[in-house]
């Protein structure tokens, strides 16, 4: 990959996520509308939050009216909450006209602080017509970055296409076409075909482009493990061609801990795999395997690589997750991100990177933890806190895990590139 090649790479992907996370789009509404094959009363009782068949999709578990005028209502939904029990979400009801259209806010949620919802409203319109139906969902917020508006779309078009079926025969049937393994399967080839010219349109550089999109698809399941081991009952990830992945737990953070370990076992999972694939590459060259000493030295480089880059102290990243519940203040933070900052670019340096190449990638990383510093989503309630022995055995697992995968791209550099 030649340095003009990597240049435009590292420009592209440092643009896209400003697109993605933290380009302020404002307050925007999103509207979606589709005729479905039933009478306007049936989808009203299942579309509004008092109606006969309001748990249609099961999403809804149960709808209580609060208020003297029961103009709010009380949402238990399926959704697990951090303490095991159903989430609670409390909205206000606006601009109803029985079997035409209402509209609602959020004012409670027993899982999220309300600032999350301080520009939501979302309107339901219908018209029927010659026994026909046409539903209007819009959907109004404020954003930053264009992934959760583009996340929020999809999702107001999937419940159309949930509320269609069911209302054609009787039954909810999850239509999560995105999140299907196969379709999964079909990004990360994706994924692989953006990024082989990088490497050359040839074999080799197809190979080489395979095992970098392996090295994603692992890394996320360290994220998807910690899950596990955490209590989350359920976990998935979500391929994004080039940028990498996405792991999802089945609820909400509970404690402190729990969000360092999931973040830390991204690259700690893979940390396993570097010294193995080091090894076996020592071993197939000595046992004259030159090919296979060549593919486990490839994944050992890119893995050690990734790895590293996703520890780097920025905000959204695995090390800044890492260090934001290890350190108790900011100026402990800060310490700590420029010490991390410092050793990374002391592996680069160690690997050969020339001091010009580092610098940009010292810049790289604070532009990048300036511009999502602070983008996070609010618990309605502080997590539980660090016990002094977790913070000690967090900190040990970054020291060690950043450690792992700094050393692997120095003897990649020595011994491979």
């Amino acid at each position: 990959m030649s340095g003009l090649t990597m240049i435009v790479f590292v420009a592209f992907n440092v643009g896209l996520i400003f697109l993605l996370l933290v380009a302020p789009f404002g307050r925007r509404t999103l509207t979606v509308k589709r005729r479905v094959n039933a009478p306007r009363e049936r989808l009203w009782h299942a579309l509004f939050p008092l109606g006969d068949q309001v748990g249609w999709s099961g999403e809804v578990l149960q709808a209580t009216p609060v208020g003297p005028e029961a103009d709010q209502v009380l949402l238990s939904m399926a959704w697990e909450g951090r303490d095991g029990n159903p989430i609670t979400r409390n909205i206000q009801l606006h601009d109803v006209v029985p079997k035409e259209q209402f509209a609602f806010t959020v004012v409670d949620d027993s899982s999220l602080d309300i600032a999350f919802w301080g520009d939501f409203r979302k309107s339901i319109t219908l018209h029927e017509e010659g026994g026909r139906t046409e539903v209007v969902l819009s959907q109004t917020d404020r954003y930053r970055g264009l992934a959760f508006m583009i996340f929020r779309y999809f999702r107001l078009r999937r419940e159309l296409d949930q509320l269609s079926g069911w209302a054609q025969n009787g039954r909810f049937e999850d239509k999560a076409i995105f999140e299907h393994p196969v379709t999964q399967t079909g990004l990360a080839v994706v994924s692989t075909l953006i990024i082989w010219p990088l490497f050359g349109l040839t074999g080799t550089g197809l190979l080489l482009a395979g095992i970098l999109t392996l090295v994603v698809a692992l890394h996320e399941l360290g994220h998807m493990a910690a899950f596990r081991v955490t209590g989350h009952k359920s976990t998935r990830m979500i391929f994004i061609p080039v940028l990498g992945g996405i792991a999802i737990g089945g609820r909400p953070y509970d404690r402190r801990f729990e969000v360092a370990f999931v973040a830390l076992m991204g690259a700690g999972f893979s940390a396993f795999l570097v010294p193995i694939s080091i090894t076996a590459s020592v071993w197939a060259s000595a046992s004259s395997y030159p090919f296979a000493a060549e593919v486990f030295a490839s994944f050992a480089a890119f893995c050690a690589f990734f790895n590293l880059a996703n520890l780097v102290p920025v905000w959204k990243f695995d090390g800044g997750q890492v260090l934001r519940q290890i350190c108790e203040n900011r100026i402990a933070l800060a310490l700590s991100s420029f010490a991390l900052l410092v050793v990374f670019l002391a592996f680069g340096y160690g690997a050969g990177v020339p001091i010009g190449a580092l610098l940009v990638a010292g810049g790289v990383v604070v532009v990048l933890s300036l511009m999502t510093a602070g983008r996070g989503v609010k618990p309605k309630h502080e997590l539980t806190p660090l016990v002094p022995a977790e913070r000690v055995v967090l900190a040990a697992g970054l020291v060690a895990v950043f450690s792992i995968h700094g050393l692997g791209v120095m003897w990649a550099a020595d011994n491979f590139l």
